[in-house]
């Protein structure tokens, strides 16, 4: 069990139709029946104790060279004013968010986006928003372990927050059937608590 105090940032992390709905271009299996119900209790217990609350979400252009039509690897997913861009209907909303990748960059962290031709990364506003509301520890759940959650953890970190992943509040992708494995030994390198 995590503790939670104003001290504390919660950050979810791209829980969002495309991922967590069956439906979804880029469904992670599991999402909508365990990640989103546990995301909530963490949602609930940082609200309750103090604690700030971010989001992030994809949002991407309808054409970008992330997506596989334009020679990325990725589905067209999480088009910025989609239905699939929407959060959950069932997740609990409870701070602001980030949106990601609009300029049609790869979006993996929550901190900054990479451009998928020339490699430039370029920062979002969340370390900024974290460290004005005060915060210390970073807590990261959310989808997916292997791409979006361990790329937004290993930034938290470089940032210089104490920076924790929740294994109950997300699932992998598994391109791969070790990815999710794979993520949690790079987090666990890199100085991330995962529990």
């Amino acid at each position: 069990m995590t503790t939670y105090d104003n001290g504390t940032a919660l950050v979810v992390v791209d829980v969002q139709n495309d991922f967590a709905d069956p439906s979804g271009s880029l469904y992670v299996r599991g999402a909508d029946t365990e990640v989103v119900p546990a995301v909530n209790r963490e949602v609930g217990e940082g609200v309750d104790a103090g604690a700030s609350i971010f989001y992030t979400q994809d949002w991407h252009p309808e054409r970008t060279p992330h997506f596989a039509i334009d020679g990325g690897i990725w589905p067209v997913h999480c088009v910025g004013g989609s239905i699939g861009a929407d959060f959950h209907p069932d997740l609990r909303v409870e701070g602001p968010s980030v949106h990601k990748g609009a300029n049609g960059e790869d979006g993996y962290s929550g901190f900054t986006m990479r451009d998928p031709v020339s490699g430039e990364t370029i920062p979002t506003p969340l370390a900024s928003m974290i460290r004005e509301a005060g915060c210390e520890r970073v807590v990261v759940v959310g989808l997916a372990l292997d791409y979006c959650v361990k790329d937004t953890a290993l930034d938290s970190a470089r940032e210089g927050f104490d920076t924790t992943v929740l294994l109950g509040a997300t699932a992998a992708v598994n391109l791969a059937a070790d990815d999710g494995d794979k993520a949690i030994a790079e987090l666990r390198q890199a100085g991330v608590t995962v529990g």
